[in-house]
């Protein structure tokens, strides 16, 4: 017999979502804190800046049981990905489990299994409630990394404005303006090109380094979910539990595996005219396949061969009046500075004893399956991993972590296996992998389908198509997930023993 539990999950995005429907189907209470106005999270419309679209197309970038509707281009903008959502919330009844601007401020664990939640109202009043579990759905974009520079008071004083890429949300501000974009992920190029269609007087992209950029199409033929997303191009990286054999094959493909990539820099570099721009990164291609991989936005490239993208490396040290200094000593004029500089990943919320388990000195999370810890067994993560496939991990995630809960894995995990898996993982980024420190070791790219393999073994279902040419060539492909999810075991009369079993076993912590 399952016991209902009152569930909290905080956000209401694509991960908020995809808990709050799996807990809910298995028929626990659910209540979903969002702090902003709207679902969506980062897609809800007062978070996007201008002319966004997503980085995947559209057939990956949607939930198992919800295509993307067929009139929709390959890359939806912003907009088009919102009304998506709401539209499966509706779908789902999810819609009424939301409470809107509800800012949780703590976290407090209570004694044996279930936490008290601490929110912030609109009107500023504190109200806390106690629940069985918690889901933090809050994903990778939830705390902006806005850089403070000197300067920046009397910048705006002078009539200057300094923007997050989040907070820049009006197309037209930009128009006979001069303006600055500070970063080089794809969300810095996208409102870079946007301020060019937009009428500004000059753009001027200020960055660290070049990284590799991938287009829509490669050679303007190929769609790079058909050279991405597939398995075989997974299986040109070797995973982090690769047994003997698996590393044999993997040195002995090593010279045809070089030569791949190779070719590929050569495709994208004259392509995209990198040497000419003097954007040709320093890294190799296959090194910076993980999360910080951006999607060329279309035009990019050719505005800075044409001149009216400026692109220096460098990065903002000060403002001097109207002006934005840079590190190499060049003195911009802006009247607006956008920082295009990501987001931090971080639960504040948590107390400090807590926060020590869940994340280590060097900023490493410590997560089995990047979905829970051993040490808050009653606190899950749900696509707080990055992702390119983002809805698909997180209703993997979600449906993985309900049954956690529920003792209804068919491998329940003991805390010594997860002990040992966080461990093993942990070193693998630290020795053979170091790009996957990034994002506090929470990036599944381009692992996709060996993480959602390892969910789907601990669920019980198995995951190998019939067709190995399909299994083997074609991209992700979410309605295939829904068929295997429809396969999963039925609960059984006797549940695993509940989580709050790991706290009694005393087993050292990994190094």
């Amino acid at each position: 017999m399952i016991t209902q539990r009152n569930v909290c999950v905080i956000g209401s995005g694509i991960s908020g979502l995809a808990a709050a429907k799996a807990f809910r189907e298995r028929g626990h209470h659910v209540t979903v804190l969002e702090r902003g106005p709207d679902l969506g999270g980062v897609w809800e419309p007062s978070r996007s800046y201008p002319n966004v679209k997503t980085q995947t197309p559209k057939d990956i970038y949607a939930f198992s049981e919800a295509p993307m509707p067929t009139d929709y281009p390959e890359w939806p903008s912003g907009g088009q990905v919102f009304s998506y959502l709401r539209s499966y919330a509706e779908r789902f009844g999810l819609v009424p489990l939301i409470r809107y601007g509800q800012s949780v401020t703590e976290l407090k664990k209570r004694t044996g299994l279930g936490w008290d939640v601490t929110t912030k109202g609109q009107d500023g009043a504190a109200n806390t409630k106690t629940y069985d579990f918690v889901a933090i759905c809050t994903g990778q974009f939830s705390h902006m990394n806005k850089p403070a520079h000197p300067g920046a008071d009397a910048f705006r004083a002078a009539g200057g404005t300094i923007l997050h890429s989040c907070e820049h949300n009006d197309a037209e501000s930009v128009r006979g303006k001069r303006i600055v974009v500070l970063g080089y992920s794809k969300s810095a190029t996208d409102v870079a090109v946007s301020a060019v269609k937009h009428g500004a007087s000059a753009v001027t992209l200020v960055f660290l380094e070049p990284t590799w950029k991938i287009p829509y199409f490669f050679g303007g033929l190929i769609n790079f979910k058909r050279i991405l997303y597939c398995r075989a191009a997974e299986s040109m990286f070797l995973p982090y539990n690769a047994g003997p054999l698996r590393r044999i094959a993997q040195k002995l493909a090593t010279p045809l595996i070089w030569a791949n990539w190779r070719a590929l820099e050569t495709l994208l570099t004259r392509q995209f005219k990198l040497n000419k721009n003097g954007l040709r990164p320093k890294t190799r291609i296959e090194d910076d396949i993980h999360c910080n991989l951006a999607v060329e936005t279309p035009g990019f490239y050719k505005l800075v061969t044409e001149g009216k993208i400026t692109a220096i490396q460098g990065t903002i040290a000060s403002y001097e009046g109207s002006q934005a200094v840079l590190t190499t000593g060049q003195k911009v004029p802006a009247d607006l500075v956008v920082m295009a500089t990501g987001w931090r990943q971080d639960v504040p919320v948590l107390d400090g004893a807590d926060r020590a388990k869940l994340i280590d000195a060097d900023g490493q999370y410590r997560l089995y399956r990047w979905v829970v810890n051993p040490d808050l067994p009653d606190l899950g993560f749900v696509g707080f991993n990055s992702s390119f496939a983002t809805n698909l991990s997180a209703e993997l995630g979600a449906n993985w972590l309900v049954r956690f809960m529920d003792g209804q894995l068919a491998h329940q995990p003991n805390r010594a296996e997860m002990e040992h898996e966080i461990a093993r993982l942990r070193n693998w980024r630290q020795t053979e992998r170091p790009s996957a420190k990034g994002y506090g070791g929470l990036c599944i790219a381009p692992y996709h389908n060996h993480h959602f393999a390892s969910l789907l073994a601990d669920i019980g279902v198995p995951t190998r198509e019939a067709n190995p040419l399909t299994a083997l060539f074609a991209p992700l492909r979410p309605p295939v997930y829904a068929d295997l999810l429809a396969r999963a075991p039925a609960y059984r009369a006797e549940a695993a023993p509940r989580p709050a079993s790991f706290k009694a076993v005393e087993t050292p912590r990994a190094a």
